[in-house]
């Protein structure tokens, strides 16, 4: 199934006099929630939606506490996770501290194979009822 999409008009900011440009947007189906996704995966393994459930939920528990040890977690074919920050400028070196650290992220790199997976999603043009 393809990814229907809405097409939006863009302007530039560099360059408000420039033409404006017709762009791609993806129109999201709606959310799959982890307890969706245990009962997807219940289907095609013999674990239990409350096993795969449990799983899922571990992993929810502790990606965080590994990252938050200053490891990179890899899982396998899914991708991995890392923490990248963004901090404030010292003028001197002994000066740095982590007070100077104004924001946290949490950085998913796919796999090769998920790029793989995500280079065959096709999209759809959504038809508009209005024209």
């Amino acid at each position: 199934m393809a990814i229907k999409f809405n097409v939006h008009e863009i302007g530039s900011n560099i360059e408000p006099t420039a033409p404006k440009k017709f762009y791609l947007r993806p129109i999201n189906s709606g959310e799959k929630t982890l307890d969706d996704l245990a009962t997807d995966i219940s289907h095609s393994c013999s674990l239990t939606e409350s096993d795969v459930y449990a799983v899922l939920q571990s992993l929810v528990r502790e990606i965080p506490r590994a990252i938050s040890d200053g490891y990179i977690v890899r899982l396998g074919n899914l991708g991995s996770f890392r923490m990248s920050v963004n901090s404030t400028g010292s003028a001197k070196k002994e000066d740095v501290s982590e007070l100077n650290v104004h924001k946290r992220r949490l950085i998913f790199h796919p796999s090769k194979q998920m790029k793989k997976e995500l280079d065959k999603v096709c999209f759809e043009k959504k038809i508009s009822p209005y024209k």
